[in-house]
């Protein structure tokens, strides 16, 4: 459920990012709302997770699910370039992600 519980704070962290950006200094109020409630949602769901897993793991793979997320979002979604480097850079965080759930004792 730990697992589970850090997947969800990770989406719901790539959300509240793209909130911020559409809600344009938090000058919408429908979209600021939205990541306020993303962003709580996400810490609560990461809490959650370190209940049990440890704290570097959680940590690690929360920014890294929110990093490649708001990053492919960014790309799909508000045409920002995708890059040979960027998609490298977006390839070895996710890497990162992999290795910490594989090699995780528990």
């Amino acid at each position: 459920m730990a697992w589970l519980s850090l997947f969800l704070a990770g989406i719901f962290e790539m959300c509240w990012a793209v909130g911020m950006k559409l809600s344009h200094g938090f000058s919408h109020l429908g979209w600021t709302a939205f990541t306020a409630v993303t962003m709580a949602l996400s810490v609560w769901l990461l809490s959650h997770a370190m209940r049990t897993l440890p704290l570097g793991t959680s940590y690690a793979i929360w920014t890294g699910i929110g990093a490649v997320g708001s990053a492919v979002l960014g790309i799909v979604v508000f045409k920002e370039p995708a890059t040979f480097w960027r998609m490298i850079s977006i390839f070895c965080i996710l890497a990162g992600i992999i290795g910490l759930k594989v090699t995780h004792a528990g």
